[in-house]
C-alpha cells in the first residue's frame, strides 16, 4: 500500500511537507493549520488518514495523468455539493444545482488535476466537512479552504507511485 504522509512545515500552520517514499514535496495547507475537529467551512485539513478514490483532471488544460488509479475527465458541468443537509451534501453534482455547491470546471488551475480523498465520504456525516482533495497549489502556496495542494509537476510525479488503495495519512 502506498502512503502518502503530510505534515506541517515547523513555523507555519498553512504549508506542509508531503513525504511519499523518500521523496519529499512541499505543500499547502488550509487557512487555519490542522485540524483534529474537522466542520464545514472551518478552513482546517483534517488530522486524519484518508483513502485516494479517484484522480479526476481537465483535458482542455492537461493530458490524462499516468496513473493506476480509476481517473477519469471532468466535465464543465461537474460540481461538489457543499450545503449542509441538502440530499447530496458531500457528493459530486452536475451543475446547474440548486443547493450550494463547488464548481469542479474552475477558471483557475487548481483542479487541473484534483484527487478524491475519502474524507466523510464513505461515511458522510453532515457538516463534517466536504470536497476535501489533494489538488495543484496556487503560486507561493498560499492556503487551501482544506485541502493539501503541491505544484503540478510534482503532482504528476505523484500520481505515478500511488497503487490502489493508497492513502494520505495528515498528522
Amino acid at each position: 500500500m502506498t502512503i502518502i504522509e503530510v505534515r506541517s512545515r515547523p513555523g507555519s500552520r498553512t504549508r506542509g511537507l508531503l513525504r511519499i517514499g523518500q521523496a519529499v514535496y512541499p505543500c499547502a495547507l488550509g487557512r487555519s493549520g490542522l485540524t483534529h475537529g474537522k466542520r464545514e467551512g472551518d478552513g482546517g485539513t483534517p488530522a486524519s488518514r484518508m483513502r485516494v478514490v479517484e484522480i479526476r483532471y481537465r483535458p482542455d488544460r492537461v493530458a490524462r495523468p499516468r496513473s493506476l488509479l480509476p481517473t477519469r475527465p471532468l466535465r464543465a458541468d461537474d460540481g461538489w455539493c457543499d450545503q449542509v443537509w441538502d440530499a447530496n451534501y458531500n457528493r459530486p453534482v452536475k451543475l446547474p444545482y440548486r443547493a450550494s455547491h463547488e464548481a469542479m470546471w474552475r477558471a483557475d488551475h487548481l483542479y487541473d488535476v484534483v484527487v478524491v480523498l475519502d474524507w466523510n465520504l464513505s461515511r458522510r456525516a453532515q457538516g463534517r466537512g466536504s470536497a476535501i482533495f489533494f489538488h495543484l497549489a496556487r503560486p507561493g502556496f498560499s492556503p487551501t479552504e482544506g485541502c493539501v495542494a503541491v505544484r503540478k509537476a510534482d503532482m504528476l510525479a505523484i500520481l505515478r507511485r500511488l497503487r490502489p488503495g493508497a492513502i494520505v495519512s495528515v498528522a
